[in-house]
């Protein structure tokens, strides 16, 4: 519990690019909140050179690091990514109790952030979760969830998220439902991109943003590990035949992210292609300029689903990574294979833009959030809110085909 008089310590982990661009409008909020103190630790990818570092850029936008932990261990195979989880809560811990915060802010389905969210945990922290109650597909969907049970108030970003929760067995009355913050940054509609700052990092093609591009983000899907390889050879040739200049930004860190960066090397080594170009990160504005600006955007980025119906960018959804989400009609899904890749860009093409969406925020979400964050009484102590139903109607599935079955109330 915070002291009176004292500020409240918010501390936000930020494990990878995605979560810095999302939570960017609501780091900027909680700093200038009288009430409120902001506490950032990074950790995961946003601290590792091979993706250019994105914790220097979070020091330059002006937001207090107070911690950089290093727990990745490497591989990009499951295995590693279990250890790392491992890691996380080990590392967390101390990161924790040298900060004492009086709650935690995390965001999404990352495995770093799990094991950040069990250290807290343990540790009797109170914790805030932002996009709980999405469907997706990979492992995502269970740490997801987990993340969920193991916090005590919600920001999702849909009403539909928002029901899951509470059909989850978490109380109505700590589910907020706010929407996205990323939506809070295309409110502000960023910039357009120069050539220059394109073209002065990553490798492969020059790139002409006045001219039609297609923006490519695929990620490995860790429940499908080993079949990354055919999934990123299709998108290439899809792309191949259809010849547009490509920024194609590299993969995350999960299981069988090795497997598809040595594809592109290989390709771009081989082939040396024109209309190509690869990139390691970006910053939130940046990125949210080229997603705003492409022609078309394909691979399996949640900010495919999520992200581009603010702008109305054609999407071409490849693959089950986002399988279940909502998305706008701006959205087609298809399969991994290079015939309906291929055909559903060329339908994406022909279309164009569509009408910006409002399914995921109305640019207004920050605000929501550092103002609840700032109100909530602090608790720790959690249970179902099943607990408050009457469950004696109800038949478990042992109950209803075993005459043998007795219940343990009653033995």
């Amino acid at each position: 519990m915070s002291e009176p008089g004292r500020k409240r310590r918010i501390a936000v982990p930020l494990v990878d690019r995605a979560n810095y661009g999302r939570l960017k409008p609501v780091l900027g909020a909680i700093q200038a909140h009288p009430d409120l103190e902001l506490q950032v630790i990074c950790t995961g990818s946003m601290v590792l050179e091979r993706f250019a570092s994105p914790v220097r850029e979070v020091v330059r936008d002006g937001f207090p690091v107070l911690g950089e932990v290093y727990i990745e261990v490497e591989g990009s195979i499951p295995s590693t990514m279990a250890k790392s989880v491992g890691m996380g809560v080990i590392e967390f811990a101390s990161e924790l109790q040298r900060l004492k915060p009086d709650m935690v802010l995390c965001i999404g389905d990352r495995y770093e952030m799990l094991a950040f969210v069990v250290a807290a945990s343990c540790m009797n922290i109170c914790i805030a979760h932002v996009q709980g109650g999405e469907v997706s597909g990979s492992i995502d969907e269970s740490i997801r969830h987990a993340i969920t049970k193991f916090s005590h108030y919600h920001f999702p970003a849909t009403r539909r998220a928002a029901e899951y929760i509470i059909n989850m067995g978490e109380s109505a009355e700590t589910v907020f439902h706010v929407g996205c913050p990323s939506s809070d940054i295309a409110r502000r509609q960023p910039k357009a991109v120069s050539n220059e700052l394109i073209n002065s990092t990553g490798s492969g093609a020059e790139i002409d943003l006045s001219e039609p591009y297609a923006l490519v983000v695929f990620h490995p899907v860790t429940t499908e590990f080993g079949d990354e390889v055919d999934g990123v050879n299709n998108v290439l040739r899809a792309l191949e035949r259809t010849r547009m200049q490509t920024v194609w930004l590299w993969p995350n860190i999960d299981a069988g992210a090795d497997h598809v960066s040595k594809v592109l090397r290989m390709y771009r080594d081989e082939y040396a292609p024109v209309w190509l170009r690869l990139m390691k990160n970006f910053g939130p504005e940046v990125y949210a300029s080229l997603l705003a600006g492409a022609t078309v955007g394909i691979g399996n980025s949640s900010s495919f689903v999520r992200d581009s119906g603010f702008y109305g960018t054609p999407i071409v959804l490849v693959g089950d990574r986002q399988k279940g989400r909502e998305y706008s009609d701006n959205v087609r899904p298809v399969t991994v294979e290079e015939e309906p890749i291929y055909r559903e860009i060329q339908s994406q093409l022909i279309h164009g833009r569509y009408e910006p969406s409002t399914l995921y925020g109305d640019g207004q979400v920050s605000p929501r959030i550092v103002r609840i964050l700032s109100e909530v009484s602090l608790y720790v102590q959690k249970t179902i809110d099943y607990i408050n139903r009457d469950l004696d109607e109800r038949k478990l599935p042992h109950e209803a085909h075993s005459e043998n079955w007795v219940r343990s109330d009653t033995a």
